[in-house]
This record gives C-alpha cells, sequence and structure tokens, in this order.
C-alpha cells in the first residue's frame, strides 16, 4: 500500500474520533462515534484491495 495513495480525511476522522472520546460526554460520543465509522468506511476499499 502506498502511502500517497491513502486519503487524509478517513485517518483525520479516527484520531479526532479517538480524542473525543477522552473527554466524555453525550454529544461527544455520538461525534466521535461518527467519526470513526466514517473512517473506518473510508479506508475500507484501501485496506480490502
Amino acid at each position: 500500500m502506498d502511502m500517497h495513495s491513502l486519503r487524509i480525511e478517513p485517518i483525520i476522522a479516527l484520531v479526532a474520533g479517538v480524542l473525543i472520546l477522552v473527554q466524555p460526554r453525550l454529544l461527544n460520543y455520538i461525534v466521535a462515534i461518527y467519526l470513526i465509522i466514517v473512517g473506518v468506511v473510508g479506508l475500507a476499499p484501501q485496506l480490502f484491495k
């Protein structure tokens, strides 16, 4: 896998999701879960080539 072929948005979404989970609030959990899902869905096609 080439790093140049990776899209940066899913990676940022995963990192932001994990960081938001550190500060537990209900809204933060909702946003964190959304960001993690977007990140996984965005990276899935590149991971399973």
